[in-house]
């Protein structure tokens, strides 16, 4: 199964908001790392500060982030800073946020092993707060924070209140870059959820019954009461029904009406479409009615997909369609579009990093159907049989899961939705790893042309290049071995169709499983053609062995597939 690609996101912030040139020095070293794109940059003059966003593969985001930092500790002199905002460096904070292939507490420790670099290497000390904390109380930023830059003399000198790495006496270079407090955290999103009311005093009713604060206690259970306190002098509040969330209502005069505005902290715990539901609940109790969401900035695909998923199964509906057909699902139920239009390209962090990168490398699965056909007939060997039995192998996944999709819809049979739903997200995720290989078919043979076009003038430099040739023809066997296990599920799929789908298209099924052969044995070639020129032939005989036994299993299962169907014509 092809990997999901690991991205991070960073939302370091500086100490400057006013001076745009000395801002622009930063994110140039941001940009200047491929890999990593640079999504926002909001500079508050009021606060002097600039909060930067940007996203990547991990590795390629520390590395900006190493950059960045360590030039906003160089043009950034914190005796000279006053702003709004709490701040104790010319680099404030540095949080590292998973986004997708990747968890909070990985997170954490490349967090760590950047604070270590950043004081290290740029003679910045750091703390570590949130996830990364070393101490439980410097999960809390405000600790760490404590006293600001002005309070720096006396927390170094002070051994408790030491940076976790760089501790050292407050000296000259303390005093120009101050401290920076690197940490993880989860992904929060700021959504407001449109109410068809002017009323704030109702939104904030309903803004109380979810959130995880709640509301004060009274005395006599009234709304006006005045609150109780506990013991010890504490307001005791009522908790809201929704964890991991804050939230107020507000009135928008640019929209004339009131908002739920709330902050979520922790998707795991609850879901953007949990929270929906739930604040469409409360609304309801109160005579008001939710009629849209407004996501403010950016959101991880997964909590969109989710959504999606959720809404199809209240309504019985296959999970198994295209991620493109979940999202307008998503955006449908939740009135994502109610205020303005709302475009996934230019919301979820996954697509506008895949639009960044097609500019670097084109892809042949985002060719049309006769571009594709067009690029295979040129003269240039790639894409070859491989790629092409990649494809094959996903047209016949792909006819697999449109007979289970139109089998879970089939009037007579709602009782199996379910059951068909999870034969299309079999085959959803089969097509995805076959299409993923469709382009790294035709990446292997590229690599192994690269290889050849190594230099060969002394007996190193041969060495060298026979060494990656061989390693090239290797990886070009190993994928369209890949291809054949990965295809070779898709029967499966077809099998299943064909004895228990539609009988109105049990002849679809029958196509998938002649594709899915056809992939088989067409990537079974690849796999001997490759094969052929490497040099240990142990491991070679082993791949062409594993290779026919695929092929030959492939065989046997098309015929009773095709057998299966023919029966029912």
């Amino acid at each position: 199964m092809a990997k999901q690609e690991r991205i991070i996101e960073c939302v370091p912030n500086f100490s400057e908001g006013r001076n745009m040139e000395v801002i622009k020095q930063i994110t140039d070293e941001i940009e200047k790392h491929p890999g990593v794109i640079l999504l926002d940059v909001d500079p508050g003059e009021a606060t002097n500060r600039t909060v930067v966003t940007f996203v990547g593969s991990p590795e390629a985001v520390c590395d900006a982030a190493f950059d960045a930092v360590k030039r906003a500790g160089e043009i950034i002199d914190m005796r000279q800073h006053h702003g709004a905002h709490p701040r104790m460096g010319a680099t404030d904070v540095l949080p590292l946020i998973p986004v997708s292939g990747i968890t909070l507490e990985e997170c954490a420790e490349l967090a760590r092993q950047l604070a270590q670099r950043l004081a290290d290497e740029a003679r910045i000390p750091c703390y570590c707060y949130e996830a990364s904390a070393f101490k439980p109380e410097r999960k809390n930023l405000a600790v760490c924070r404590a006293g600001e830059y002005e309070g720096l003399p006396e927390k170094l000198a002070t051994p408790e209140k030491a940076p976790d790495f760089g501790a050292r006496p407050f000296d000259e270079g303390v005093a120009r870059t101050g401290c920076t407090a690197v940490g993880a955290r989860d992904f929060l999103i700021a959504v407001n959820y449109n109410l068809n009311t002017t009323s704030t005093r109702r939104a904030n009713a309903i803004a109380f019954d979810v959130r995880e604060k709640g509301r004060p206690v009274r005395e006599g259970g009234l709304l006006t009461g005045k609150p109780l306190k506990d013991e010890n002098g504490k307001t005791i509040m009522q908790p809201g029904t929704l964890k991991c969330t804050k939230a107020i209502g507000w009135f928008i005069d640019e929209y004339g009406i009131a908002q739920v505005s709330m902050n979520m902290t922790n998707l795991n715990v609850t879901p953007l479409h949990v929270a929906f539901d739930e604040v469409c609940r409360a609304a309801a109790a109160r005579g008001v009615r939710v009629t849209g969401t407004e996501i403010v900035g950016l959101v991880p695909k997964k909590t969109l997909v989710d959504a999606g998923k959720y809404f199809l199964e209240k309504q019985q509906r296959s999970t198994g369609i295209p991620e493109e057909d979940i999202m307008k699902i998503a955006i449908k139920s939740m009135g994502l579009d109610d205020l303005k239009p709302f475009n996934p390209r230019e919301k979820v962090i996954e697509y506008l990093l895949e639009d960044a990168q097609k500019g670097e490398a084109r892809k042949l699965v985002d060719l049309t159907v006769k571009g594709f056909a067009d690029e295979t007939s040129r003269e240039s060997p790639a894409p070859g049989g491989g790629t092409i039995s990649a494809y094959m192998g996903a047209l016949g996944a792909a006819l697999g899961t449109m007979v289970a999709n139109l089998s879970s819809h089939k009037r007579g049979w709602d009782d199996r939705w379910a059951e068909f739903s999870a034969w299309a997200d079999k085959g959803q995720t089969l097509m995805t790893e076959l299409l993923h290989l469709v382009d790294e078919d035709t990446d292997a043979f590229n690599e192994i042309m690269k290889a050849f076009s190594l230099p060969k003038g002394t007996d190193e430099e041969k060495a060298v290049r026979s060494e990656a040739i061989q390693k090239a023809t290797l990886y070009a066997t190993q994928v369209p071995l890949r291809t054949m296990k990965a295809s070779f599920r898709a029967f499966g799929i077809c099998k299943a169709m064909a004895e228990e789908g539609n009988p109105a298209s049990v002849s679809d099924a029958g196509v998938g499983a002649l594709a899915a052969r056809a992939a088989v044995l067409g990537a079974c070639l690849n796999v001997k053609i490759n094969a052929a020129s490497l040099k240990d032939r142990t491991v070679a005989d082993a791949l062409i062995a594993e290779a026919n036994e695929l092929a030959a299993k492939a065989n046997d299962e098309e015929k009773a597939i095709i057998a299966i169907v023919e029966s029912k014509l």
